[in-house]
């Protein structure tokens, strides 16, 4: 396919979304989640420091995460078990009454009861991502669609951020922290509303949520095993230390180093959610290059920015500076998780994955009481410092072997392209292409040879590198295929033999891809299984796939 042809299609993928009123109402909720989860969180920070200090501050943003580190894996297998709108609506009602519940007592002058209700406000918001992430595939018209709709979701995720420091600023500053509560508790109401009428079903069986459970004992074990991938995670930890650090750090800054108002805690928060908005788009050129040196140019740029906020550069030159930061954060994580991916066999990547939500989880709050303690110990200036020194001495810890973090891992540029050129493909997110593109395995044809023969167990699918090949039933001549063009597929979504041999007119190149590796990349789970066999079955009812393994 052409490039004009792949961006008419992003578009009318894009375009779709429109139509489709639940994945509509899913989205718009997401809007309200997003907005509301970092500005309470904001707005808790400004209030604990008021009361305590640093201190205080530090062990109220612990009381949250810890909670919510134990609750997020069974949240998840919720998201399995049952149907996930059960769990999304529930999830925004608790938010939503923990969030109103905090401004009644902030406003009554009750912490305890404050406190409280942010540490059930931020336990709950665990159970959305999971919730959502099992949803939207169960509403998706088509694959592009899906995909459309995933990309939507991971910008209002970054633009969230920013969006929410300017909310939790404005009303900080107008009407108190209890308000910033207040509003978000609304949004949390607003968002249940809109998606509490759809209906799906259970996304797997209880069998396959256990497998699931078990497979973050053996992600533990690989990663135990890979020096790469424990120097990975150790960066991605580090860099989940420096985020939660800085959630409090832009408190300490607006309040005592710019002596601002409390408001202005949601203003730097702003500029550092900005950064990672417009390092989005940048972070393309990431694709299909080697990734070990912009890693580290990523973390030291994120350091100096912080190092440098500590001299004092202004309120102007901070905001610069956290813009920075907020760019560089942005682009480190999506280079060292997509490394991350390519390191890792496609099957085995939730797993690893896994084990990374828990050690950014638990990056976070050790981010919170590091500020404190730094500040106790040589004031605002050192807290600073410390954390902008966690990143430079994970790198200095990680020797030599950072510089040659993918030294040993081939850049699937070819086969990334011909993926691309595929429209089964076209819309997969970067990362997740490369993924599978690492998982290809070439195969040589001559001419005359078969490649699937009609009644044969589907195992794999195959993708058209160069040459031409015949599809054939019964007999009969079906459709002839080349270069940006796969057979294959219908069998492995339908479970069923191969209904028509497929033959190499010429030579020819086609990459192979195993039938496990294909279903977990377009269909993901559940529900997208039972979207994609009503997709191929209309294929084949219209005689749209009267070849049934054609593209």
């Amino acid at each position: 396919m052409d490039s004009g042809g792949s961006r008419g299609g992003r578009g009318r993928a894009f375009r779709s979304l429109a139509g489709n009123r639940a994945l509509g109402r899913v989205l718009a909720a997401y809007v309200m989640f997003t907005l509301s989860e970092d500005a309470v969180w904001i707005a808790m920070l400004v209030y604990a420091y008021g009361r305590g200090g640093a201190t205080e501050a530090g062990l109220v943003a612990v009381a949250q995460l810890v909670p919510a580190a134990v609750v997020a894996p069974v949240a998840a297998a919720l998201a399995d078990r049952r149907s996930p709108v059960v769990l999304l609506v529930g999830g925004y009602l608790v938010q939503g009454a923990a969030m109103a519940g905090t401004a009644v007592a902030i406003w009554a002058g009750v912490p305890l009861a404050a406190y409280a209700g942010a540490v059930v406000a931020a336990t709950a918001v665990t159970a959305t991502r999971p919730a959502q992430s099992a949803l939207i595939p169960s509403i998706a018209a088509t694959p592009d669609q899906l995909t459309a709709a995933n990309v939507v979701a991971g910008g209002l995720d970054a633009a969230g951020v920013a969006g929410a420091g300017l909310l939790a600023g404005v009303l900080i500053t107008v009407a108190g922290v209890g308000s910033v509560f207040a509003v978000c508790a609304g949004l949390a109401l607003v968002a249940a509303l809109l998606t509490a009428g759809l209906r799906v079903a259970a996304m797997t069986t209880g069998q396959d949520s256990d497998a699931a459970t078990a497979g973050i004992g053996a992600g533990l074990r690989l990663a135990a095993a890979g020096p790469r991938l424990r120097l990975m995670l150790a960066l991605l930890t580090a860099d989940a230390v420096v985020v939660g650090a800085l959630d409090l750090l832009v408190v300490i800054l607006a309040l005592t180093v710019l002596k601002r108002p409390a408001g202005w805690a949601g203003y730097l928060e702003f500029g550092f959610g900005a950064g990672a908005v417009l390092a989005a788009t940048a972070s393309a050129v990431l694709v299909g290059r080697r990734l070990g040196r912009p890693i580290v140019a990523a973390a030291l740029a994120f350091s100096a920015a912080l190092a440098a906020v500590a001299f004092g550069p202004g309120t102007a030159g901070t905001v610069a500076l956290l813009v920075v930061a907020g760019a560089s954060h942005s682009l480190l994580n999506v280079a060292a998780r997509t490394l991350l991916q390519r390191s890792v066999p496609p099957q085995l990547i939730g797993r690893i994955f896994g084990v990374l939500e828990g050690l950014t989880m638990a990056g976070l709050a050790v981010g919170a009481l590091l500020v404190p303690a730094l500040a106790h110990l040589g004031g605002s200036r050192l807290a600073v410092l410390g954390v902008a020194a966690v990143l430079p001495l994970a790198t200095v810890a990680g020797g030599r072997a950072i510089f040659r973090l993918d030294s040993g891992t081939a850049v699937p540029v070819v086969e990334i392209a011909l993926l691309r050129s595929l429209p089964l493909f076209a819309e997969l997110p970067a990362p997740a292409l490369e993924g599978l593109a690492a998982a290809l395995e070439p195969v040589s044809l001559a001419a005359s040879d078969v490649l699937i023969r009609q009644g044969d167990p589907g195992r794999a699918y195959y993708a058209i590198a160069s040459g031409e090949l015949d599809a054939v039933q019964d007999g009969h001549q079906l459709g002839r295929f080349g270069r940006g063009e796969g057979v294959g597929e219908i069998a492995l979504l339908h479970a069923v033999p191969r209904t028509a041999t497929v033959l190499a007119r010429t030579p020819a190149t086609v990459y192979r891809l195993d039938r496990d590796d294909f279903l977990t990349a377009v269909l993901g789970h559940a529900p997208t299984r039972r979207q994609a066999g009503r997709i191929a079955g209309t294929r084949l009812a219209t005689g749209v796939a009267t070849a049934p393994d054609q593209k």
